[in-house]
């Protein structure tokens, strides 16, 4: 998971890279940016009911040597917008095989633990792979963004790399215990397979869906919209100022996922409430540092958007595996990770209403909506809890 999301997010940090080695538009590389949602949300939603019919590993697998393609396609792209939107798409693909499959993997591996006596809470699995995928998103962009400004081959040398760490990933899964053995008696058909019941759960649509757009639309603000607003501010160290602004923000979005334990709990929608809390503040804050364009207002914006994002991705991903039954735990988080990818789009949405709507604007308008979704999360803070339902009934799962 790691790996994979490291590939997935080491293209975000060399956007003012690509600004400045070809002469492509704000729109445009704002648009690559967000070119591996088509690869991932088709992975996502195929992958994980996939995986429930023929197994975890099988159907993780595939994602290794797709990265290391996607890494290797990115590698050969440099000024061609054609070829590395080919690369961003197959990073999506592996991302989104590993974002569902992935995700449910670790949470029935840490299931299986607490079983076996692990002292593990129940939302140990959610914060396990929140950090797995963010660290990776981290370290990724940390590192392609310090190769791209100091090192040499400077469009070429990151994707190498992380193709060379996606190859071991992907050996390292052969030795994972499998949790979903293969279905080998009367399977049921693959398009009913394909259909996630637990999807209509009113408590998903009431608490899940209003925060999940956010936490990638924070993400993408704190690390790509900010930095290209201060290019100008950090002439000759751009490149580096966007991988210091990704670090620290998904770094603060670290550090609030290991206290998510003490944050989450399942009687309330509290670590929902404090996510989108900060959310709203944090585009408050992106508001003024787009009027402002100082260093210390946009290090402050990221890391409270940063927080954002940890909180908003932990706490959602609890709320999942609670409505969640087995049989469509893969799904309904395929359909999770799905809404939480729209909020990749907001930098080419951005970028294309600039020439109306100035970023302070953009940014406060953010925060009202922010603000809106925040009141609907609070609004339900109890409502529809499912360990208040009567599970066996179906009706009750169909929500």
């Amino acid at each position: 998971m790691l790996v994979v999301a490291w590939g997935g997010n080491e293209f975000t940090p060399l956007l003012v890279m690509y600004r400045e080695v070809s002469d492509f538009s704000t729109v445009t590389v704002d648009a690559l940016l967000a070119a591996y949602v088509l690869g991932i949300v088709p992975a996502l939603l195929l992958g994980g009911p996939l995986s429930d019919r023929y197994g975890r590993r099988p159907m993780l697998l595939p994602a290794a040597p797709i990265a290391v393609a996607g890494s290797l396609v990115l590698a050969l792209g440099e000024t061609s917008a054609v070829v590395l939107a080919l690369g961003r798409v197959l990073c999506g693909v592996a991302l989104g095989l590993v974002m569902a499959i992935g995700t449910t993997w670790v949470k029935e591996l840490t299931d299986s633990a607490a079983r076996q006596g692990a002292n593990i809470d129940s939302s140990a699995g959610a914060r396990r792979a929140g950090l797995s995928l963010t660290l990776g998103f981290l370290l990724g962009a940390g590192v392609a963004a310090g190769l791209a400004q100091w090192a040499p081959w400077p469009t070429h040398l990151a994707y190498v790399l992380h193709a060379l760490l996606a190859l071991g990933g992907g050996l390292w899964l052969l030795v994972v215990p499998e949790t979903r053995p293969r279905e080998t008696v009367s399977p049921s058909r693959l398009i009913d397979d394909l259909k996630v019941p637990a999807a209509a759960h009113r408590r998903f649509w009431r608490v899940v869906v209003p925060v999940a757009p956010w936490v990638f639309g924070c993400a993408a603000s704190a690390y790509a919209v900010l930095p290209a607003l201060m290019m100008d501010q950090v002439t000759g160290r751009a490149v580096a100022f966007a991988g210091a602004l990704t670090v620290l923000g998904l770094g603060c979005g670290v550090g609030i996922q290991v206290l998510g334990r003490l944050i989450d709990t399942s009687d309330s929608a509290r670590a929902s409430v404090i996510a989108m809390t900060i959310v709203a503040v944090g585009m408050a804050l992106g508001a003024v540092a787009a009027a402002r364009l100082d260093l210390v207002t946009t290090i402050a914006a990221a890391a409270v958007l940063g927080a954002g994002y940890g909180l908003a991705l932990v706490a959602s991903l609890s709320e999942v595996q609670r409505i969640a039954r087995p049989d469509d735990l893969a799904g309904l988080t395929a359909v999770y990770y799905s809404l939480t990818y729209l909020g990749f789009f907001a930098p080419v949405v951005l970028a294309a209403l600039a020439v109306q709507w100035s970023y302070p604007q953009m940014f406060g308008a953010g925060a009202l909506v922010a603000t809106g979704c925040l009141l609907i999360v609070a609004f339900a803070w109890r409502a529809h809890l499912p360990s208040a339902e009567p599970r066996s009934s179906e009706g009750v799962r169909r929500g």
